[in-house]
Formats: structure tokens, C-alpha cells, sequence
């Protein structure tokens, strides 16, 4: 048994745009449901809304709902009164990929607002590996994305949905959680208390001068 899959818009420390996903895009509408960010972009005079399914610092991932020319500047507000300017790489269908004129500082617009109450921070892209332990059972898997709630994983081992577990991820305590879904070879971990943001925006940023440093 699996429980239902909730797609968000997906964050990448990554300065390379968002490639096209492989076609056609599966998705089992039973178990998938999709709340991407809603996003504002602007070409020319005209105003536009679309669905942010994925973004790094390098570009972002839309599904656009208006036809937009290959290669045409455009520009896209991710903070009130910022635009980021970039220009049309590639479509597929409703998907289209836009590359950023100059990478954005993405921990620096997640963590933005420190002040004061916001938003939990959305799911971040990561890498690395971590320790997963459900009882005496303890595995070594890979690491998805990351957020102050949870965590995504890829585990090939069957656990039980509701499983009271463990994760061990380098230079951060371990966290208590609960393992919330199963699906295709993943996992998905509901932490029992929130990431302070403060602790978790310190090591994405550990992250991503790792990444620099292996480039």
C-alpha cells in the first residue's frame, strides 16, 4: 500500500537550467497530486501566469498556459518588486524551459524575510547519502530533496507506511520521523519536528560550496 504523492515545486542548488523531462512524463493520476508554486512571468507588455514545476539557480522548469516564442527574453518575478531576466530555451508541449541571463542566489531567495512569520521552507534538491533506521534496521540510501518538514529518499527496502524512523543526514543531528509514503522505489519522511530554518539554510549552503568545489 502507498499513500498519495504530493508534487511540489522542486528547488535545485544547481546553476545549470532545468532540462527537459524524458517524454512522455509518466504520472498515475490515482496517486499524484500536483500544488506547484504559481509564478508570474512577463514578455514584453503582457503578463503572464504559469506553474513553477522546478527551478535552480541556473534557470526554471514552467508549465506555461499562454504560446511562447523559442529563444524570446522574457522575465520572471520569484520575490514582489525583483524580476529576473532570461529567455526561452527549449518547449515541449506546455513545458518550457527558461535559462536565467545571470544566476540567482537561491538559499539567499529561500531564506529570505527572516524576520517575522513566513512560509516553511519548499523542498530543496540535494544529494549525498544518509542513514535511514526503522527499528534495529538501519540503511544506508540516497538522498532526494530536503525540507524542513522531511525528507524524500530512494530506498529499495519495503517499510511498513506509518513506520516510526530515524534519519541520520551528515553534519545535522538525527531526525525523528514518520515514514508517510512508498512509491517506485522511494520514500518519502514527515520529520517529527521542523528544520530550524536557520540550521538547515548552513547546510545548504555547506552543500553548495561542496557542489562548487567538485566542478
Amino acid at each position: 500500500m502507498s499513500s498519495q504523492l504530493v508534487e511540489t515545486t522542486l528547488y535545485s542548488l544547481s546553476e545549470a537550467p532545468p532540462r527537459p523531462l524524458p517524454s512522455p512524463e509518466r504520472r498515475d493520476g490515482e496517486r499524484h497530486m500536483s500544488l506547484y508554486r504559481v509564478g508570474s512571468i512577463k514578455v514584453g507588455d503582457r503578463r503572464e501566469l504559469c506553474l513553477i514545476k522546478n527551478i535552480s539557480a541556473g534557470g526554471m522548469l514552467i508549465h506555461a498556459y499562454c504560446a511562447l516564442p523559442d529563444d524570446i527574453p522574457l522575465s520572471i518575478e520569484l520575490k514582489s518588486g525583483q524580476p529576473i531576466h532570461g529567455r526561452v530555451s527549449w518547449i515541449r508541449d506546455q513545458s518550457v524551459g527558461i535559462s536565467f541571463d545571470e544566476p540567482i542566489d537561491l538559499i539567499d531567495i529561500l531564506s529570505a524575510s527572516m524576520d517575522g512569520p513566513r512560509p516553511r521552507m519548499p523542498r530543496i534538491e540535494a544529494g549525498g547519502f544518509v542513514t535511514l533506521r526503522e527499528g534495529a534496521t538501519s540503511l544506508r540510501v540516497k538522498l532526494c530533496d530536503i525540507s524542513q518538514g522531511g525528507v524524500k529518499l530512494e530506498c529499495a527496502t519495503v517499510l511498513p507506511i506509518g513506520a516510526e524512523v530515524v534519519v541520520t543526514l551528515t553534519d545535522l543531528p538525527p531526525q525523528p520521523g514518520v515514514l508517510c509514503w512508498s512509491a517506485d522505489g522511494h520514500v518519502g519522511i514527515t520529520f517529527n519536528r521542523l528544520l530550524p530554518l536557520g540550521e538547515l539554510v548552513a547546510w545548504l549552503q555547506a552543500q553548495r560550496e561542496g557542489m562548487r568545489t567538485v566542478s
